[in-house]
């Protein structure tokens, strides 16, 4: 989180005032269909409450870091990206717990301030500390800033990586009692989370650039924290989805990315052919 921080600056957030519609319709599309289709699936398939709590979690999570570099690889909107992921983010504290509360409030044990103030210390703080840390380099200190932009993304991605190694770890004995049922919800919250994305944007009108990057945001989460949430306030088993989800986002992402960046060089190359005429 504290690296994502780095990675903002004042124009994201002033993006948030200035271009509203296509940056609202990205995050209520988010909001909406990845937590319905995680409650879903969870009913649907009749998950053990464990597991399901992990695959809420993981719906109900903001975009993350990972959303803004399939943008850029898929030829997206990289700053529409990271306007919905700033904003999606800084409303975890408030949509995460109410989706988990609403959708599972009898089945577990953590209330609704508990969550908020978990999210508050594990996104907020250090996503705010992250932007002051690299606003004050942009200002001081340009060049450190931009070798802190460049080391900072890779400490996430090899924390990430080795945080769901540990939970996968730690569940061998769920992957193998439930490990078929957990990849389906897991490659179908997924498929439906960036179907949907796309398709929302094509119904409102969105560019060609807008629409990849509506499907990136709304179908790659930001499943790091729905790991941390379900290891710090539910039992082991509730990290088994998310752990799993950061796995399989970073195929199908990078996956859709190289069709959308094939699909352009295809077009290109028609263009580029000369008519009879």
């Amino acid at each position: 989180m504290l690296g994502m921080g780095l990675t903002l600056q004042p124009a994201d957030f002033q993006r948030l005032i200035k271009e509203p519609v296509d940056i609202g319709i990205g995050a209520v599309t988010q909001w909406l269909v990845m937590p319905a289709a995680a409650y879903g699936l969870y009913v649907l398939l009749d998950l053990p409450d464990a597991v399901g709590i992990g695959l809420i979690l993981v719906g109900a999570a903001p975009g993350g870091t990972a959303s803004n570099v399939m943008a850029y690889l898929g030829r997206g909107d990289v700053a529409l990206s990271v306007a919905i992921t700033t904003l999606t983010t800084l409303a975890a504290p408030i949509v995460m717990p109410a989706w988990v509360v609403f959708t599972l409030g009898e089945q577990i044990n953590v209330t609704f301030a508990e969550m908020f103030q978990s999210i508050i210390q594990i996104v907020i703080i250090p996503v705010f500390l992250g932007f002051t840390i690299r606003y004050l380099l942009d200002r001081y200190s340009p060049k450190a800033a931009e070798i802190g932009t460049d080391v900072f993304p890779v400490i996430s991605v090899a924390a990430i990586v080795a945080i769901v190694a540990g939970v996968v770890g730690a569940n061998v004995d769920n992957i193998l009692t439930a490990g078929l049922l957990v990849l389906v919800a897991v490659v179908t919250h997924n498929a439906i989370g960036l179907g949907s994305g796309y398709g929302v944007g094509r119904a409102t009108g969105m560019s060609t650039d807008r629409v990849r990057t509506c499907a990136f945001e709304v179908g790659l989460q930001n499943s790091g924290l729905a790991v941390a949430l379900a290891t710090t306030l539910f039992e082991p088993a509730a990290a088994l989805i998310p752990a799993l989800f950061s796995v399989w986002h970073n195929i199908t992402g990078p996956a859709l990315a190289s069709f959308f960046s094939w699909q352009d060089s295809g077009q290109k190359s028609v263009e580029a052919v000369p008519s009879d005429d």
